[in-house]
């Protein structure tokens, strides 16, 4: 059976609530902010039911923007992210499943009465997502795209990369969560439907989607949260061996001419607290973590995510950028060198 059709028969025939998983994968365990709690008691019980995302999609600063959610399955995500965005946003579903299409179509006249809006600002689109070209979305018209657990059931992820880097705006992001291993799965385990359908075999080497990422034009993928999948199906897990996989959320930003390194040209930003819902602090990734009125010094791609984005106006920018002053040492990366002024290196041979 063909990974399209594995998709579409265990999302569309066996899964029929998320208590039917067998791992948790398919299952978000990041802590939900309290803003988004009370959204998400809004959002129809039925379509909750069919939930199968494995993070928090719900990056800051949505309010107006125009977003695409990739393989939206019943819509929860969706329906979440059209509050969200409000009465001026847009958001546009596209997944292949045609139960889960009609389902979360079925659910549009409730949710555009709960959230108090005149219109609906939600569309339910039955396509591929390599085949974005398909759907009629023009290049350049979204803000932000995001995917919860889906990436990993598609084939050809660099379509998916692909397409969506040429349907962001500049300065736009693809946000989104996903399922990856620590090692490269055996071809064997993808043909699996159980394993496959579940976001396990299809998941990429975690270092295999950094490069591929980059080669998809998004050169400084950002983690942002990231926690351990549990398998709790003993059937499931011994066919696995020693894989351990890891849901994960990562920011990619539309930024051409990111550096492949993060390089100090002795900038910094001071976070005003202006976003609504993050008075204190604003996390851009794990190694961002950046409190309101505190200098915080940035490598030059850090800089320009956060200047040549949305979050612009809730920063302040210190530094010209004229001056490289060498590798960034508060991004992660240090000097590959032995430091001859450094007392405490051996002085020994190679052995």
């Amino acid at each position: 059976m063909k990974q399209h059709e594995m998709v579409k028969h265990y999302y569309g025939q066996v899964l029929q609530s998320t208590a039917d998983l067998k791992t948790s994968a398919c299952c978000t365990t990041t802590a939900m902010p309290a803003h988004v709690k009370a959204v998400l008691e809004q959002i129809h019980e039925e379509v909750q039911a069919r939930y199968y995302g494995c993070g928090l999609v719900v990056p800051e600063a949505l309010e107006g923007l125009r977003v695409l959610d990739l393989g939206c399955g019943s819509g929860r995500d969706t329906f979440l992210l059209s509050k969200l965005v409000g009465r001026q946003g847009f958001v546009v579903g596209i997944d292949m499943t045609p139960e889960q299409i009609n389902f979360a179509r079925r659910h549009v006249a409730y949710h555009t009465s709960q959230f108090g809006y005149d219109r609906p600002n939600v569309d339910f689109i039955d396509g591929t997502v390599e085949h974005l070209e398909e759907s009629g979305l023009e290049a350049g018209t979204f803000d932000l795209v995001v995917s919860n657990c889906v990436i990993n059931l598609v084939p050809d992820k660099r379509a998916v990369l692909q397409q969506v880097y040429r349907l962001l705006k500049a300065g736009g992001e693809l946000y989104f969560s996903d399922v990856y291993a620590d090692r490269r799965i055996p071809q064997s385990l993808t043909e699996d439907p159980v394993l496959y359908g579940e976001c396990l075999s299809g998941a990429l080497y975690w270092n295999d989607f950094v490069a591929l990422a980059k080669a998809c034009g998004f050169a400084d993928p950002r983690l942002v949260a990231d926690n351990p999948v549990t398998i709790h199906d003993a059937g499931q897990k011994d066919k696995l061996g020693n894989i351990r996989f890891y849901s994960a959320t990562y920011r990619l930003f539309k930024l051409e001419g990111l550096e492949p390194a993060c390089e100090d040209y002795g900038q910094a930003v001071i976070y005003r607290g202006t976003l609504r819902h993050h008075p204190h602090r604003f996390v851009l990734d794990k190694h961002h973590v950046i409190e309101t009125s505190r200098v915080f010094p940035v490598c030059g791609n850090t800089c320009r995510m956060l200047k040549e984005s949305r979050f612009r106006p809730h920063f302040e920018f210190l530094g010209d950028g004229k001056t490289h002053y060498g590798i960034f040492s508060g991004c992660g990366t240090t000097l590959p060198f032995d430091n001859p002024d450094d007392l405490t290196a051996s002085t020994t041979g190679c052995c």
